[in-house]
Protein backbone atom coordinates (compact mmCIF):
# COMPACT_ATOMS: atom_id res chain seq x y z
CA UNK A 1 0.00 0.00 0.00
CA UNK A 2 0.98 3.81 -0.80
CA UNK A 3 0.18 6.81 1.06
CA UNK A 4 -1.29 8.19 -2.15
CA UNK A 5 -4.01 4.80 -2.72
CA UNK A 6 -7.32 5.82 -2.02
CA UNK A 7 -6.88 9.21 -3.14
CA UNK A 8 -5.05 9.34 -6.14
CA UNK A 9 -4.80 7.25 -8.90
CA UNK A 10 -1.58 5.19 -9.60
CA UNK A 11 -1.67 6.49 -13.50
CA UNK A 12 -2.29 9.63 -12.53
CA UNK A 13 0.55 9.44 -9.72
CA UNK A 14 2.82 8.24 -12.61
CA UNK A 15 1.80 10.99 -14.60
CA UNK A 16 2.24 13.79 -12.25
CA UNK A 17 4.42 13.23 -9.57
CA UNK A 18 7.70 13.62 -11.90
CA UNK A 19 6.88 17.06 -13.14
CA UNK A 20 6.23 18.07 -9.05
CA UNK A 21 9.51 16.41 -7.96
CA UNK A 22 11.17 17.66 -10.88
CA UNK A 23 10.31 21.33 -9.94
CA UNK A 24 10.30 20.66 -6.21
CA UNK A 25 13.84 19.34 -6.86
CA UNK A 26 15.25 21.75 -9.04
CA UNK A 27 13.60 24.50 -7.52
CA UNK A 28 15.68 23.87 -4.09
CA UNK A 29 18.67 23.95 -6.01
CA UNK A 30 17.66 27.92 -7.50
CA UNK A 31 16.60 28.75 -3.96
CA UNK A 32 20.32 27.62 -2.49
CA UNK A 33 22.58 30.38 -1.27
CA UNK A 34 25.55 31.06 -3.75
CA UNK A 35 27.52 28.07 -2.04
CA UNK A 36 30.33 29.42 -4.11
CA UNK A 37 32.93 26.94 -2.38
CA UNK A 38 31.01 24.34 -4.33
CA UNK A 39 30.33 25.21 -7.90
CA UNK A 40 31.66 23.78 -10.80
CA UNK A 41 31.56 27.16 -12.63
CA UNK A 42 31.90 30.89 -11.20
CA UNK A 43 28.79 32.84 -11.22
CA UNK A 44 30.32 35.08 -14.63
CA UNK A 45 31.10 32.21 -16.39
CA UNK A 46 27.66 31.35 -15.82
CA UNK A 47 26.49 34.80 -17.06
CA UNK A 48 29.08 35.05 -19.93
CA UNK A 49 28.62 31.48 -21.27
CA UNK A 50 24.98 30.44 -21.68
CA UNK A 51 23.08 31.97 -24.18
CA UNK A 52 19.24 31.95 -23.39
CA UNK A 53 17.73 33.18 -20.11
CA UNK A 54 16.07 31.52 -17.42
CA UNK A 55 12.65 32.51 -18.62
CA UNK A 56 13.21 30.60 -21.71
CA UNK A 57 14.06 27.55 -20.10
CA UNK A 58 11.60 27.44 -17.39
CA UNK A 59 9.01 28.15 -20.79
CA UNK A 60 10.83 24.95 -22.51
CA UNK A 61 10.95 22.57 -19.69
CA UNK A 62 7.39 23.20 -19.24
CA UNK A 63 6.22 22.54 -22.83
CA UNK A 64 8.47 19.09 -22.84
CA UNK A 65 6.83 18.49 -19.63
CA UNK A 66 3.05 18.80 -20.84
CA UNK A 67 4.23 16.29 -23.95
CA UNK A 68 5.47 13.96 -21.44
CA UNK A 69 2.34 14.12 -19.37
CA UNK A 70 0.05 13.38 -22.60
CA UNK A 71 2.12 10.58 -23.50
CA UNK A 72 2.32 9.10 -20.27
CA UNK A 73 -1.67 9.16 -19.82
CA UNK A 74 -2.05 7.50 -22.86
CA UNK A 75 0.35 5.09 -22.01
CA UNK A 76 -0.73 4.00 -18.66
CA UNK A 77 -4.42 3.85 -20.21
CA UNK A 78 -3.22 1.69 -22.98
CA UNK A 79 -0.92 -0.99 -21.07
CA UNK A 80 -3.53 -0.97 -17.89
CA UNK A 81 -3.18 -4.05 -15.80
CA UNK A 82 -6.45 -3.72 -13.96
CA UNK A 83 -9.03 -6.49 -13.52
CA UNK A 84 -12.56 -6.51 -13.88
CA UNK A 85 -12.67 -5.01 -10.98
CA UNK A 86 -10.31 -2.28 -11.18
CA UNK A 87 -7.82 -3.35 -9.17
CA UNK A 88 -3.74 -4.20 -10.59
CA UNK A 89 -2.11 -6.96 -8.96
CA UNK A 90 1.08 -5.54 -8.09
CA UNK A 91 4.51 -7.30 -8.43
CA UNK A 92 6.30 -8.62 -5.25
CA UNK A 93 9.05 -5.81 -4.29
CA UNK A 94 12.22 -8.24 -5.41
CA UNK A 95 10.12 -8.32 -9.10
CA UNK A 96 9.43 -4.34 -8.69
CA UNK A 97 13.20 -4.00 -7.78
CA UNK A 98 14.92 -6.34 -11.18
CA UNK A 99 12.07 -3.97 -13.16
CA UNK A 100 13.54 -0.86 -11.90
CA UNK A 101 17.19 -2.10 -13.10
CA UNK A 102 16.10 -3.41 -15.91
CA UNK A 103 14.14 -0.04 -16.69
CA UNK A 104 17.70 2.12 -15.59
CA UNK A 105 19.45 -0.01 -18.14
CA UNK A 106 16.86 0.44 -21.19
CA UNK A 107 17.07 4.39 -21.08
CA UNK A 108 21.01 4.65 -20.17
CA UNK A 109 20.92 2.45 -24.10
CA UNK A 110 18.61 4.54 -25.36
CA UNK A 111 19.40 7.80 -24.49
CA UNK A 112 23.09 6.87 -25.27
CA UNK A 113 22.60 6.07 -28.78
CA UNK A 114 20.14 8.99 -29.53
CA UNK A 115 22.23 11.94 -27.61
CA UNK A 116 25.04 10.45 -29.56
CA UNK A 117 24.01 10.35 -33.06
CA UNK A 118 22.22 13.70 -32.60
CA UNK A 119 25.81 14.99 -31.83
CA UNK A 120 27.13 13.07 -34.80
CA UNK A 121 24.83 14.25 -37.02
CA UNK A 122 25.46 17.52 -38.17
CA UNK A 123 21.70 18.87 -39.03
CA UNK A 124 19.79 17.33 -36.02
CA UNK A 125 22.71 19.05 -33.63
CA UNK A 126 22.56 22.25 -35.27
CA UNK A 127 18.75 22.40 -35.33
CA UNK A 128 18.06 20.38 -32.42
CA UNK A 129 20.47 19.04 -29.87
CA UNK A 130 22.25 22.25 -29.84
CA UNK A 131 19.53 24.14 -27.08
CA UNK A 132 20.09 21.86 -24.87
CA UNK A 133 24.24 23.40 -25.42
CA UNK A 134 23.18 26.55 -25.22
CA UNK A 135 23.24 26.16 -21.62
CA UNK A 136 27.07 25.91 -21.57
CA UNK A 137 27.12 25.82 -17.28
CA UNK A 138 24.33 23.52 -16.46
CA UNK A 139 22.33 24.22 -14.16
CA UNK A 140 19.54 22.04 -12.07
CA UNK A 141 16.18 23.89 -13.24
CA UNK A 142 17.81 23.25 -17.05
CA UNK A 143 18.38 19.82 -17.00
CA UNK A 144 14.86 19.29 -19.10
CA UNK A 145 15.46 22.23 -21.68
CA UNK A 146 15.73 20.61 -24.93
CA UNK A 147 14.47 21.25 -28.08
CA UNK A 148 10.65 20.09 -28.30
CA UNK A 149 11.70 17.14 -30.92
CA UNK A 150 14.71 15.72 -28.65
CA UNK A 151 12.50 15.95 -25.82
CA UNK A 152 9.93 14.02 -27.69
CA UNK A 153 12.60 11.23 -28.63
CA UNK A 154 15.12 11.19 -26.37
CA UNK A 155 12.83 11.43 -22.77
CA UNK A 156 9.75 10.94 -23.44
CA UNK A 157 10.13 8.15 -25.75
CA UNK A 158 13.12 6.73 -24.07
CA UNK A 159 11.00 6.68 -20.72
CA UNK A 160 8.22 4.67 -22.42
CA UNK A 161 10.58 1.91 -24.03
CA UNK A 162 11.98 1.55 -20.61
CA UNK A 163 8.18 1.38 -18.85
CA UNK A 164 7.27 -1.23 -21.31
CA UNK A 165 10.31 -3.43 -22.37
CA UNK A 166 10.94 -3.67 -18.15
CA UNK A 167 7.15 -4.55 -17.59
CA UNK A 168 6.12 -2.26 -14.59
CA UNK A 169 2.95 -1.42 -13.26
CA UNK A 170 1.98 2.41 -13.15
CA UNK A 171 2.58 2.21 -9.39
CA UNK A 172 6.43 0.59 -9.68
CA UNK A 173 6.63 3.64 -12.73
CA UNK A 174 5.93 6.66 -10.24
CA UNK A 175 9.12 5.51 -7.85
CA UNK A 176 11.06 4.85 -11.32
CA UNK A 177 10.34 8.09 -13.25
CA UNK A 178 10.79 10.11 -10.03
CA UNK A 179 14.15 9.17 -9.00
CA UNK A 180 15.17 9.32 -12.93
CA UNK A 181 14.07 12.86 -12.90
CA UNK A 182 16.09 13.54 -9.51
CA UNK A 183 19.14 11.88 -10.68
CA UNK A 184 18.66 14.05 -14.12
CA UNK A 185 18.66 17.02 -12.00
CA UNK A 186 21.09 16.50 -9.92
CA UNK A 187 23.42 16.21 -12.89
CA UNK A 188 22.96 19.74 -14.44
CA UNK A 189 23.02 20.83 -10.58
CA UNK A 190 26.14 22.02 -11.53
CA UNK A 191 27.63 21.59 -8.05
CA UNK A 192 29.92 19.42 -6.05
CA UNK A 193 28.51 19.18 -2.46
CA UNK A 194 29.77 16.98 -0.19
CA UNK A 195 27.66 13.90 1.24
CA UNK A 196 25.93 13.95 -2.14
CA UNK A 197 24.70 10.42 -2.33
CA UNK A 198 24.71 10.79 -6.35
CA UNK A 199 27.97 11.18 -6.10
CA UNK A 200 29.41 8.66 -4.07
CA UNK A 201 27.02 5.63 -5.85
CA UNK A 202 27.19 7.11 -9.59
CA UNK A 203 30.42 7.81 -11.49
CA UNK A 204 27.81 9.60 -13.70
CA UNK A 205 27.01 12.72 -11.84
CA UNK A 206 27.54 16.34 -11.85
CA UNK A 207 31.36 16.67 -12.88
CA UNK A 208 30.67 14.11 -15.38
CA UNK A 209 27.95 15.29 -17.22
CA UNK A 210 29.88 18.65 -16.61
CA UNK A 211 32.59 17.85 -19.23
CA UNK A 212 30.15 17.32 -21.87
CA UNK A 213 29.17 20.48 -21.61
CA UNK A 214 32.19 21.71 -22.11
CA UNK A 215 33.75 22.39 -25.85
CA UNK A 216 36.59 19.13 -25.59
CA UNK A 217 33.67 17.33 -24.03
CA UNK A 218 31.14 17.68 -26.71
CA UNK A 219 31.29 14.16 -28.27
CA UNK A 220 32.30 12.16 -24.57
CA UNK A 221 30.57 11.58 -21.80
CA UNK A 222 27.26 10.79 -24.09
CA UNK A 223 25.68 8.15 -20.95
CA UNK A 224 22.86 9.55 -18.84
CA UNK A 225 21.30 9.51 -16.60
CA UNK A 226 22.48 6.48 -14.35
CA UNK A 227 26.08 4.36 -15.56
CA UNK A 228 29.13 5.54 -18.08
CA UNK A 229 28.38 1.55 -19.45
CA UNK A 230 28.25 2.61 -22.84
CA UNK A 231 30.66 5.07 -22.83
CA UNK A 232 33.45 2.86 -21.69
CA UNK A 233 32.69 0.11 -23.70
CA UNK A 234 32.21 2.59 -27.02
CA UNK A 235 35.49 4.66 -26.34
CA UNK A 236 33.49 7.97 -25.70
CA UNK A 237 34.52 8.46 -21.79
CA UNK A 238 36.62 11.45 -21.06
CA UNK A 239 37.91 11.32 -17.45
CA UNK A 240 38.51 14.43 -15.73
CA UNK A 241 40.11 15.47 -12.59
CA UNK A 242 38.23 17.60 -10.00
CA UNK A 243 40.41 20.84 -9.33
CA UNK A 244 40.23 23.54 -6.33
CA UNK A 245 39.90 26.67 -7.94
CA UNK A 246 42.09 28.89 -5.78
CA UNK A 247 39.30 31.57 -5.78
CA UNK A 248 36.29 28.84 -4.55
CA UNK A 249 34.89 25.97 -6.05
CA UNK A 250 35.92 22.89 -7.85
CA UNK A 251 36.77 22.68 -12.01
CA UNK A 252 36.22 19.44 -13.78
CA UNK A 253 39.13 19.19 -15.65
CA UNK A 254 38.90 17.15 -18.73
CA UNK A 255 41.88 14.56 -20.16
CA UNK A 256 42.12 12.24 -22.48
CA UNK A 257 42.82 8.02 -21.73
Amino acid sequence: MVFWEGYVSDEAMGTFAPIVVYWLYAGFYQLLPPLENFRLHTRKEEDEKNSVPLSAVVKGVLLQQLVQATVAQALFLLTSKANASGITIQPSIPVQIVQIVVAMFVMDSWQYFVHRYMHHNKFLYRHIHSQHHRLVVPYAIGALYNHPLEGLLLDTFGGAISFLVSGMTARTAVFFFCFAVIKTVDDHCGLWLPGNIFHIVFQNNSAYHDIHHQLQGLKYNYSQPFFPIWDKLLGTHMPYNLVKRPEGGFEARAMKD
